[in-house]
């Protein structure tokens, strides 16, 4: 179904129908072009296009022998633009040339009112002009087109701005008083004060580029525990790069090195049993559990009401589970497992365990009710599996650096606080879908101009904020539409392509919503694990063995890749996690003997 159109550009459609002509500035003689290779000549050069939707073609064109062709994919509109330096009090006219349904170019940052124009339908070229004025302060201005949510491929050729050109802009000077924070073992934090005239800032690590932020603060993570890192920042204007600073060094602290909650084989096998409840999969006892499933997650925990915060867990009633065991037996068979050297955590959450930490109360009841579960049956940690509507992000919260969401900021708060009771040895685990965490590459909460799900990337800020304290994150690589991957190909689950593309994503880092000062940093491998579905009734998007282990040998040795290209070859990657233990004794264990049998080296 077609979104509403927006109540201004219906309003735009009656203008034009009425004769109405809107007036524009006239250019005066001193005029000038200002748009930087509005032609598109250069290729994109000056230009930058959300999610990578634009594409520089040679047919059709409208003037030269390029033309921009930006194609909008699910609530991206392939929105393009360029900022240009303007002078205050000026007139100036905006246009171009477009072709497609439902094409609009326009100007923001006036000072005064933004403007924009719009075509409905062009089957060919058709000129767009528009025009406004400049405030009294405005030196800036940013120009744009886009096409509109659910429409094909738009063209734009031969952008214009004419008028008077600002003053030029001086590259920035070199910024001074770069500062180290106190380390983690794994992270450490930057800041320096502002450089006057600078849009930007790029950060060095060892001379080579890290990352570029628009404040005047980063904190560099995924680094070694007990190692010095030399860091340089440099200011960034459109004249130029300055020099880059004077160089700071500081040492990481020793420590778990981002996997707190050790003592995992190098290679791990990780499954969900349902001590909860019966499907058709069956009981599975805790004692009948093979050894080789190295972590249990035991589900489900869930609360007594959506924003409770109240997590309740209890063995499988009998008129359900006819083989259950006693609650005795239970505890001692956890033991035997820890004795093996098996971590056993409890899951919060799944399909139906919708929580919602909206209120400090919850939050706090969240943390109390969780640890009185962990200290009767004994338990290792906790294992965060979160779906529906458990997480989403309020309207403006587009930082996942620095979360504002209540239901984001009180889990962060709540998990923070276990891992501060229970210690270094406390196993976190996290089982988000894929919708949460890779859709945020092309899509961040609500968007820039509202109207995306709020859900989309909702688990980013909550990886981020505790990605020193994660033992193991395992995206549900099942029960997923098709994700774009870092190739900006849409990758579908069920093959060894989807998993490849998925988890190169985790341990490349990526720009979130395409933003490249907003770049979501990499997990270590070893942090990493797949998440599967162990047979075809466990879930949509069961792998074959055989394409399991493509996917692994991909990702740790850089054979049998298929056409996607990983960005770096990764032997420690944690294992394999899959849903479930029970569906897997079902498929006469076939998933955990693949593993078994998996040669890693």
């Amino acid at each position: 179904m077609d979104r509403t159109r927006p109540l201004t550009l219906l309003l735009a459609g009656v203008l034009a129908a009425g004769g109405l002509v809107s007036l524009t500035p006239v250019a005066q003689a001193a005029d000038s072009e200002l748009a930087r290779n509005g032609g598109f000549e250069s290729g994109l050069d000056g230009w930058s296009c959300t999610a990578g939707s634009g594409v520089v073609v040679s047919s059709p064109v409208h003037g030269g022998t390029k033309a921009l062709q930006a194609t909008p994919a699910g609530s991206d509109q392939a929105r393009c633009s360029q900022t240009v330096t303007v002078k205050p009090n000026s007139a100036y006219t905006l246009s171009g040339w477009v072709r497609g349904s439902y094409v609009y170019l326009g100007a923001s940052g006036t000072g005064t009112t933004d403007v924009s124009t719009w075509t409905q339908s062009a089957p060919d070229w058709q000129k767009l002009t528009t025009g406004f004025t400049t405030g009294a302060s405005t030196t800036s201005v940013t120009l744009y087109t886009h096409g509109w949510y659910g429409t094909g491929a738009y063209l734009a050729d031969d952008l214009s701005l004419i008028g008077p050109g600002g003053d030029p802009v001086q590259t920035p000077a070199t910024p001074t008083g770069l500062a180290a924070g106190s380390p983690t073992s794994t992270s450490i934090p930057l800041t320096w004060p502002a450089v006057s005239g600078a849009t930007s800032y790029k950060v060095y690590r060892g001379g080579t580029l890290a990352a570029t932020v628009t404040g005047t603060s980063y904190t560099a993570t995924g680094l070694a525990p007990s190692t010095s890192y030399t860091f340089q920042v440099s200011a960034v204007n459109s004249a130029g790069e300055s020099a880059k600073s004077t160089a700071v060094t500081a040492t990481t602290t020793s420590g778990g090195g981002g996997n707190p909650g050790g003592g995992l084989p190098a290679h791990a096998l990780v499954g969900y049993l349902h001590a909860g409840f019966a499907n058709g999969s069956g009981y599975t006892r805790m004692s009948d559990v093979p050894d080789s499933w190295d972590v249990i997650n035991l589900a489900f925990g869930e609360p007594t009401s959506v924003t409770s915060g109240d997590i309740r867990f209890s063995l499988c009633p009998a008129t359900e589970c006819p083989n259950v065991e006693s609650v005795a037996d239970f505890k001692a068979a956890i033991k035997a497992k820890q004795a093996a050297g098996k971590k056993v955590l409890i899951s919060i959450g799944g399909q139906n365990g919708q929580v919602q930490l909206s209120t400090t109360a919850a939050r706090d009841t969240f943390v109390s009710s969780v640890s009185k579960i962990i200290d009767e049956y004994g338990l290792d940690g906790l294992d965060i599996d979160f779906e529906g509507h458990s997480l989403s992000l309020q309207t403006g919260d587009t930082d996942f650096r620095n979360p504002t969401s209540p239901v984001i900021v009180n889990l962060i708060s709540a998990v923070k606080s276990l891992k501060a009771k229970y210690g270094s040895g406390f196993v976190l685990t996290m089982a988000p879908e894929t919708f949460f965490v890779q859709l945020g590459y092309q899509f961040y909460g609500s968007g820039q101009w509202g109207g995306q799900d709020p859900r989309a990337g909702a688990y980013l800020p909550v990886i981020h904020a505790l990605r020193d304290d994660l033992t193991l994150l395992h995206v549900q690589d099942y029960n997923s539409g098709p994700i774009m991957g870092l190739d900006n190909q849409y990758h579908s689950m069920g093959g060894a392509d989807f998993h490849i593309a998925m988890t190169d994503m985790l341990l490349t880092g990526f720009p979130v919503a395409g933003n490249t000062d907003r770049v979501f940093p990499a997990l270590r491998p070893e942090q990493v694990a797949i998440g599967l579905p162990a047979s075809t009734h466990a879930g949509n998007g069961h792998t074959t063995p055989s394409e399991v282990n493509k996917a692994l040998d991909c990702l740790t040795k850089k054979t049998n890749c298929g056409t996607y290209q990983t960005h770096g070859t990764w032997p420690a990657l944690r294992g394999l996690m899959t849903w479930s233990i029970n569906w897997d004794r079902f498929n006469a264990w076939e998933f955990s003997r693949n593993f078994d049998a998996y040669r890693w080296n």
